[in-house]
């Protein structure tokens, strides 16, 4: 079988009759690869768009996720500040019920001294009631 002398240069024709220097094979397979690599190229940029979006929403939520943490924060602050405020306005008024009960304390000692002397007064009253 005789070889052919175009192919043997790699010369050859295409389906229109074209003298090209590539194989028709290679040439249909470059072509396939081409438009293979263009599909993947736009599926990355599909991709690409795809995870833009998603780190767009993630990052919305990281924001929102910081301002809630902020929020719970501050209220956990107010809280502990309320409490401190609770437990001061109690001691302040156990050192006045204390205050209080030590003036009653002192009211009732006056209160039987002064008992004390109306009585001696009334018994002095009576005793010179009758002497006269």
């Amino acid at each position: 079988m005789a070889k052919d002398p175009l192919a043997e240069a790699n010369l050859h024709f295409d389906e229109l009759n074209k003298l090209r220097v590539l194989d028709p094979e290679v040439s249909q397979k470059t072509t396939e690869l081409k438009e293979e690599c263009k599909e993947f190229v736009d599926k990355i940029g599909q991709f690409q768009k795809i995870v833009g979006g998603l780190i767009e929403l993630v990052d919305e939520l990281a924001k929102e996720a910081e301002t809630e943490k902020m929020k719970a924060i501050g209220a956990r602050n107010l809280l502990k500040s309320v409490a401190k405020q609770r437990e001061a306005q109690q001691m302040q008024l156990q050192a006045l019920i204390a205050e209080k009960k030590m003036q009653l304390e002192r009211y009732r000692i006056e209160h039987e001294a002064l008992s004390k002397v109306e009585a001696e007064q009334n018994e002095f009253i009576d005793q010179f009631i009758l002497q006269k």
